[in-house]
């Protein structure tokens, strides 16, 4: 009852006009990011963050959410229709895709995609509503000392679950705490790292990190890649899929989403490992499992279901524990901090009408994917013909514009611009930037918890053991760094973040 309850609240928060229709824009920005290779939603959500300022805490975050999970669908119609994942967690699509496109049964394959993305998309909101609540009241026992623990496990899963090199992603993750702590020290006011710069004083904005990683480094990066052209689109087709799809895919579209539900938890590219999985699994159950690869529709389903499913659920630890799983979480994470809301447990009692009205708000907006990525597939298509050398730069002077309009400084440009060379120099090193956002998010609240501890227990270290939460969790933390010593799971872990 009090889950209806928080529901109608929910409700009668997303059903506004203003939200309505910023979910609507959040949907369609995503779903054109999808389609379009080369721009992702860390980029789009990264150079939308000054938008965001003008905006109401509700409708900023339905907005970027709107854009993250609207990003799976789109990714689908590249990866079918062009061989061309949109989006990372698309990758696997392209599989069984393309191969049923090549077959004229393009039109299917959209289809049975955008209809396992929404079932699933649905059921992960259904988990994140039944769940908020009672994770949320576990999570209010947390002291300085469990949330010191929290934050610390986060980051080492962050790395253990980061795409590419292990040192790389502990590299990344370091600097990203290095950068948090530039600026003045809240306890003494003594500056840190600023090196004699008045513009660093107060840190280094989140926007300014994130818009020069993320936007101008992708936008860098992808004038080297070759642009799939229209040649290359395969023919939709009829769109409604055959009795025989729908009874092939159902059992997979509920496999995938429990999956991709499960995975997209986990700190790092939780909805791209779902995919993965759920297809290694449709594979391995399937009583010809050579079918997969030539045109099998279990093959579209079941990642399909699996990485939007992962979409949804990877608010979870955001929105109730206040950590970020993946770098799209720590953009919204800086999103509501922008706000001055911090991330939470406490945001479910505080601002109920915000949180409640974000996980109706994105059950509205599966609803409006449905419509937009089926009839209107035609249109998507189309986009694809635009010459990206018109595209990107007039990308690159919309984060321009955006960066400068924060505080009216060309100092933020500069560093903005810095930053997305240092992106680029990444990209080409194979560096996941990711872990560095987590832990330029997470450095500053993990030392804030750190000093707390340490004050409350007068300087006695042996707090975050005799805490029985904290030592759970350090424990567990242990425990992951320990299997990085197995070579199965390193071997594992290369296969499942491997996009070739």
């Amino acid at each position: 009852m009090e889950l209806l309850n928080h529901l109608g609240l929910g409700f009668e928060a997303a059903f506004t006009l203003n939200n309505l229709l910023y979910c609507l824009i959040g949907v369609t920005l995503g779903t054109l990011v999808g389609v379009l290779p080369g721009l992702g939603p860390v980029a789009t959500i990264a150079m939308l963050l000054p938008i965001t300022y003008g905006l109401s805490p509700a409708a900023a975050l339905i907005m970027l959410a709107g854009i993250y999970y609207g990003a799976q669908y789109g990714g689908s119609t590249t990866a079918i229709l062009v061989n061309l994942p949109g989006e990372s967690s698309s990758v696997v699509t392209c599989l069984d895709g393309h191969a049923m496109a090549r077959q004229g049964r393009a039109g299917a394959a959209l289809a049975i995609a955008a209809i396992g993305s929404f079932v699933a998309g649905s059921l992960a909101i259904l988990l994140l509503a039944a769940a908020a609540t009672p994770l949320a009241a576990f999570a209010l026992k947390f002291g300085p000392a469990e949330y010191f623990s929290l934050m610390l496990l986060g980051l080492v899963a962050a790395i253990v679950l980061a795409q590419g090199d292990l040192l790389k992603a502990l590299a990344m993750t370091i600097l990203g705490l290095l950068l948090g702590l530039v600026g003045s020290d809240v306890n003494s006011g003594v500056e840190r790292f600023t090196f004699g710069l008045p513009q660093l004083s107060d840190g280094i904005s989140f926007v300014v990190i994130s818009m020069g990683l993320f936007g101008i480094a992708e936008i860098i990066a992808n004038l080297e890649r070759e642009q799939a052209g229209s040649s290359q689109v395969a023919p939709v087709g009829r769109l409604l899929p055959s009795r025989d799809d729908y009874r092939r895919s159902w059992k997979p579209i509920l496999r995938g989403t429990g999956l991709g539900a499960l995975l997209g938890i986990l700190p790092g590219g939780g909805a791209m490992l779902g995919a993965f999985a759920a297809y290694l699994v449709e594979k391995r159950l399937a009583k010809d499992p050579s079918r997969f690869g030539q045109g099998a529709i279990e093959g579209v389903a079941a990642p399909e279901s699996a990485n939007n499913a992962g979409a949804q659920t990877s608010f979870i630890p955001m929105l109730v524990m206040g950590l970020p799983s993946n770098a799209v979480m720590a953009l919204m994470a800086g999103a509501m901090m922008i706000h001055g809301i911090v991330p939470g447990p406490q945001v479910i009692d505080e601002r109920p009408e915000l949180f409640w009205g974000l996980v109706v708000s994105m059950w509205i907006g599966n609803l409006l994917l449905l419509v937009l990525n089926l009839p209107l597939v035609g249109i998507w298509v189309r986009l694809l013909r635009v010459p990206y050398r018109l595209l990107y730069p007039a990308i690159l002077l919309f984060c321009c514009i955006g960066v400068y309009s924060l505080n009216n400084s060309l100092f933020d440009v500069v560093l903005s611009m810095a930053f997305g060379l240092l992106g680029y120099l990444f990209i080409k090193l194979r560096c996941e930037p990711a872990p560095l956002l987590l832990g330029y998010i997470l450095g500053p609240l993990l030392e804030e918890n750190l000093r707390r501890a340490m004050l409350l227990s007068r300087g006695d270290a042996t707090v975050f053991f005799t805490r029985p939460l904290s030592l759970t969790l350090l424990v567990i933390a242990a425990l992951l760094v320990l299997l990085l010593l197995s070579p199965r799971l390193r071997a594992t872990r290369k296969v499942a973040f491997s996009e070739d």
